[in-house]
């Protein structure tokens, strides 16, 4: 088992040539956004949200309404996908935010890249929902994945931004709730932090072009209102991750969240837990959003779907050993 971080600065020119002036016109499109010096309304965050980063997922890619563990979801199934394996995605926006369909671009690349069918959970939104609601229904979803037969050999998750801190506490829950971990598990930008204590919260205020700190404390103070801000379900940075799937990590240098990314994986790997930290120079917060007009992201899609499949791919030959073994 690798019990150290593969701490990897990218583009590498094999894989993704430098695109500063992709990187440069897109940090200056994120700061020609006006900014309100009041946060507005959940509702209104949700809607400039949705038409701000939404796009539609590949032609290859059928997609359908689904219901998974009680909560709406929706089903990516590729054009000729290899029965290895499924994936469950959990979405980002500061749960308040977001839905499968803002996502549904995003999660049908990874899923067509990796050859998955993939099921992008609605989970329930704060502040009408607040902290367990999300994590209650991850761990739903999660739960009947399972009780319907998918192996968790062949199950992956992944998630972006407080969807990747939901990812890992709903293992760290299905961990504690004596269930079987996944092959593997792969964030983008996870917010793992709620009690916004990393250093590049401050360090990176001028590089990040998407978030201030107020709006991460935003965030919080809906999903968490006066609950503990180092809940080791709400903040995973806290807990004990021992246990945990091999995890892929991918973060920009250009985000307040840096740290949370380089922490989670300093504490994956004190947990002995086999991790893969990819940090890209000049990227801002989930660039993989911007597969198709960024050269980065389309490349860290394509590495995020290598190390899903590739573990995916371990996890059943090691059963069929088992099986022939036992």
């Amino acid at each position: 088992m690798h019990t150290r971080p593969h701490a990897h600065s990218h583009p590498r020119p094999s894989e993704a040539p430098m695109s500063r002036q992709q990187r440069d016109a897109l940090d200056a499109l994120f700061r020609s956004v006006p900014r309100s010096e009041v946060p507005p309304a959940p509702a209104e965050q949700r809607a400039g949200f949705a038409a701000a980063i939404t796009r539609p997922g590949p032609a290859d890619v059928a997609v359908r309404r689904t219901v998974l563990g009680g909560r709406p979801a929706l089903e990516f199934e590729p054009a000729g996908a290899p029965a290895r394996g499924r994936l469950l995605y959990l979405h980002g926006g500061g749960y308040v935010i977001g839905s499968p369909d803002t996502h549904a671009g995003l999660v049908g690349e990874l899923a067509r890249r990796a050859g998955l069918p993939t099921t992008s959970v609605d989970y329930r939104l704060a502040p009408e929902h607040p902290f367990p609601a999300a994590l209650d229904d991850g761990l739903a979803a999660y739960r009947e994945l399972l009780a319907t037969g998918t192996d968790p050999r062949a199950l992956a998750l992944a998630g972006d931004s407080a969807g990747g801190g939901l990812v890992i506490a709903t293992l760290l829950a299905a961990r504690d709730a004596g269930l079987p971990m996944p092959a593997a598990v792969a964030v983008f930008s996870p917010w793992v932090d709620l009690a916004v204590t990393g250093e590049s919260v401050r360090s990176r205020k001028d590089a990040d072009p998407l978030f201030v700190e107020a709006d991460l404390h935003a965030y919080a103070d809906h999903y968490l209102g006066a609950d503990d801000r180092t809940h080791p379900l709400a903040s995973p940075l806290y807990a004990d991750l021992t246990g945990l799937p091999p995890l892929l990590v991918q973060v920009g240098t250009n985000e307040l969240l840096l740290d949370d990314a380089v922490r989670l994986a300093t504490r994956a790997v004190a947990a002995d837990v086999e991790v893969t930290l990819e940090v890209g120079p000049g990227l801002p917060h989930v660039y993989q959003h911007h597969y198709g007009r960024l050269d980065e992201a389309d490349a860290a899609l394509d590495r995020t779907a290598r190390f899903l499949t590739d573990r995916l791919d371990a996890a059943r030959s090691d059963a069929v050993r088992s099986d022939v073994v036992g």
